[in-house]
């Protein structure tokens, strides 16, 4: 019987030079010319749960505690954790391998649902405010935040990992999976000015575990 192919609802206009196959996704490594940054990394392949229960603050996905504020977000090896509002909480799983589903009913894979984007590097933050009018540099929002809400006029789930008084840093989003192309190509044509190009996982795995403090 043939092997399932799990595809990710978004396409770059260049090819990888580097990809393998994982579970079934196949995932972009590297591409022949990054750039310098900005970068846009397709994450689809990476595993994605939400969680609702009534009493989410006893419940510790991966051992982890739940932030106890919405909006608030723990991120620990390679686990993030954005806590949504009283009840809800989504986890983000950015390494390699993820655990399975924990057997409680209150936990969803959503990640075959989902866009899941990566932006990040120099300047970001000026890309960003062309596409939304969420306000990712308040100085009250300190990284790792989560804001809910529209970006190229789509409602998203927006977490901002790391920002500087230059407008760098990074943050990850997540939308429906229908507007994955048309997200994608909004971001690049944003981005054309600031030189944004698409990067591959070993970039993004790089930043991600200099913010996790794992190199």
């Amino acid at each position: 019987m043939a092997d399932i192919r799990r595809q990710s609802p978004m396409r770059f206009n260049t090819g990888p030079c580097r990809t393998e196959v994982r579970d079934n996704w196949t995932v972009t490594l590297a591409y022949d010319d990054e750039g310098d940054g900005p970068w846009l990394t397709d994450l689809a392949h990476k595993i994605r749960w939400d969680l609702q229960d009534g009493n989410i603050d006893a419940v510790k996905p991966s051992g982890l505690t739940i932030p106890a504020s919405p909006g608030r977000c723990t991120l620990a090896g390679g686990t993030l954790i954005n806590r949504m509002n009283g009840t809800q909480a989504s986890i983000y799983h950015l390494g390699a391998k993820a655990p399975a589903l924990p057997d409680f009913a209150g936990y969803t894979d959503v990640s075959e649902s989902m866009v899941f984007l990566a932006l990040f590097g120099p300047g970001v933050f000026y890309i960003a405010e062309k596409l939304t009018n969420l306000d990712f540099m308040d100085p009250a929002g300190k990284a790792p935040f989560l804001l809910q809400g529209p970006f190229c006029h789509i409602p998203c789930q927006i977490v901002i990992l790391e920002k500087t008084p230059d407008g760098s840093g990074g943050f990850l989003l997540t939308c429906s999976r229908g507007y994955g192309d048309s997200m994608v190509a909004a971001i690049l044509k944003a981005g054309a000015e600031f030189n944004l190009r698409p990067a591959g996982e070993n970039r993004f795995d790089t930043w991600i575990s200099c913010l996790s403090g794992e190199i």
